[in-house]
């Protein structure tokens, strides 16, 4: 059974320790071992997660399945109608089994309970990486792109995909 829960500053380590499972099987044949490792740090420290959690204001959620943790999502509101999907990502071993859509689904079901002005959700997503595909499928479209600097002579090189809710 899947449960999808609010994550707490408590769950630092676990996002981090889903991500470390996650991370390098998303990216590996897309980006350089050194501009993963470097992304990784910057994303996923425990100070950087607390950091999006108190001062970034991003809402971090867990996915379990069977009450084993196996997913991961966070929402960042961009304005009263506008949210953001900053990261959605299961682990190797549940992926195309319905994990991201059911993150997809129980994220917007947040927002709009939470938000009912809210009509429009936005991710960005390398535009190398194979889930474009799944997004469009769930209804997402490619409204531009984006070349974003990271530091370090690093670009996040994304597709910026929007649906309406």
């Amino acid at each position: 059974m899947l449960t999808f829960r609010l994550a707490t500053i408590s769950d630092c380590l676990l996002i981090q320790t889903l991500a470390s499972q996650t991370w390098e099987n998303t990216y590996k044949n897309i980006l350089s071992k050194d501009q993963l490792n470097y992304m990784f740090q910057m994303m996923y420290s425990i100070e950087n997660i607390q950091k999006q959690m108190t001062e970034l204001r991003h809402t971090f959620f867990i996915v379990e399945n069977d009450s084993k943790p196996c997913a991961y999502c966070s929402i960042e509101k961009q304005d009263e109608h506008l949210f953001n999907f900053q990261k959605i990502y299961a682990i190797p071993d549940v992926q195309g089994k319905g994990i991201g859509r059911f993150m997809i689904e129980q994220g917007i079901a947040y927002i709009k309970k939470t938000f009912p002005e809210a009509s429009k959700i936005e991710l960005y997503v390398n535009r190398f990486n194979p889930a474009v595909e799944f997004y469009k499928h769930i209804g997402f479209v490619i409204e531009s792109t984006r070349d974003h600097s990271i530091g370090n002579n690093y670009f996040m090189n994304d597709f910026i995909m929007v649906r309406n809710i």
